[in-house]
């Protein structure tokens, strides 16, 4: 028996979707190890919104401070994103990989922040008497951090969309850690944006200077 136009008709193959590098970066968040530790200038708004939803100059800038108490931490992967065409993306693709750390109250010592310019350092410098830097919903997105710091009450592989000691939720199935209090001493950060609520900066001196921090 004959079959019919629409019963012989073979169905319109399905053309699996492509991978594409999207699928990559969210296996490469969701490796970001749980031993990168710490904060000092972050990169989330106090809502949880990753700081990447403003466009980054693509200039990383250094951070270092004597110490840095912090109530509320957390930290997990997150990529940050430069604008079209942007003349500092080299090889990056305008995207760079990074950890993104999350404190509610922080105070550092010491504190010393430097880009280069390219033949010069802008260099800022702050909290060296005796009043350290104090900030609030503080957020940093650091591609390397180091110092020696400790933890109360940390917990580590959590689901970074579950957090909630920093107030900041991040994207869904991204491996993370957080901590009720993190102090970290001697510590140095290379950053790609920050952003705070408040952020005071006692005995602030910004120059130029032929070294960075």
């Amino acid at each position: 028996m004959a079959r019919s136009e629409e019963q012989a008709a073979e169905p319109d193959a399905v053309t699996p979707a492509p991978r594409g590098r999207v699928r990559l970066r969210r296996a490469a968040l969701m490796a970001i190890p749980a031993c990168v530790a710490g904060g000092v200038l972050m990169a989330l708004t106090a809502q949880g919104v990753l700081a990447a939803q403003f466009s980054i100059s693509g200039m990383p800038f250094t951070v270092t401070a004597d110490r840095l108490d912090g109530t509320g931490f957390e930290q997990f992967g997150g990529l940050d994103n430069m604008i079209d065409n942007s003349p500092n993306a080299g090889s990056t693709g305008g995207q760079v990989l990074v950890a993104v750390s999350a404190i509610k109250t922080a105070t550092l010592t010491n504190l010393c922040q430097s880009v280069n310019l390219g033949g010069t350092n802008l260099k800022i410098t702050a909290g060296t008497g005796s009043t350290p830097v104090t900030a609030s919903d503080l957020t940093t997105d650091s591609d390397v951090l180091t110092g020696d710091a400790s933890f109360s009450n940390i917990q580590i592989g959590g689901d970074a969309s579950t957090f909630t000691d920093a107030g900041v939720q991040g994207p869904q199935g991204v491996f993370g850690q957080q901590a009720d209090t993190v102090t970290i001493q001697n510590l140095r950060q290379d950053n790609w944006a920050t952003t705070a609520v408040s952020f005071k900066l006692p005995g602030l001196h910004l120059s130029f200077s032929d070294t960075g921090c």
